[in-house]
């Protein structure tokens, strides 16, 4: 990490906090009960990334539902994980005082993610985390889905960073990758998959396990130097 770093761009699931098991359990009551999917749970994890309507269009085919339909089934999958997930819903350990010293160090921090833009005010505002982000990108932002790096490059235009002062936090490969693309460094945070499937990426600039890692921990101190 550069003394630079203006900003922080942090991706939502896996990242802020550690929901994937509720997506999956959603997307599997709505792929194999709702649809007739002949889907394993193991099978459907590998599918819950990108948009929504891509995964849907990934298992069935891009014909095989209306805009409307998808869009109907995208709200129903979103509710049942709102309402699976609320009673557990918390933060990854350390990251809300690790954000309050960003923003003392004049830190611009956004949410740059693939979820909804509902997900994203569902989690920020039940969290209490809404006012340390200066943008919010969501899916229904942009046209392509990571690792296409424009998640990634329209919030950094919207804070007003260059990408190479952005630092993104990610939990996934296909995240890291999209970073890579925009030309960022990218923090990974082992909540879901292991240092082993990021070994391909040469912007990787370290791995925590939570906000609590000494590789947070010194951040500040380090470029107080």
């Amino acid at each position: 990490m550069k003394d630079t770093t203006k900003a922080f761009l942090f991706d939502l699931n896996g990242t802020i906090i550690d929901d994937m098991h509720y997506h999956a359990e959603a997307w599997h009551q709505i792929l194999t009960n709702d649809l007739g999917a002949d889907l394993t749970w193991d099978e459907v994890k590998v599918q819950m990334y990108g948009k929504n309507r891509e995964v849907l269009n990934r298992i069935f085919g891009e014909d095989h539902f209306s805009d409307e339909k998808a869009d109907k089934l995208s709200v129903k999958k979103e509710r049942y994980y709102q309402e699976a997930y609320k009673p557990h819903l918390e933060l990854i350990n350390g990251l809300k005082s690790f954000m309050a010293e960003a923003a003392a160090h004049n830190i611009k921090m956004a949410v740059a993610s693939a979820a909804i833009a509902d997900n994203i005010d569902f989690i920020v505002d039940n969290t209490g985390i809404r006012q340390y982000f200066d943008a919010l990108v969501s899916a229904d932002d942009v046209k392509s889905s990571k690792p296409d790096p424009e998640t990634f490059l329209k919030a950094a235009e919207k804070l007003g960073i260059a990408p190479e002062d952005c630092i993104v936090f990610e939990d996934a490969p296909k995240g890291v990758e999209a970073a890579q693309n925009a030309g960022m460094k990218c923090i990974v945070i082992t909540t879901a998959h292991p240092k082993e499937d990021f070994e391909q990426y040469d912007n990787v600039v370290g791995y925590i396990q939570d906000y609590e890692d000494v590789l947070i921990k010194n951040f500040f101190n380090k470029n107080k130097k």
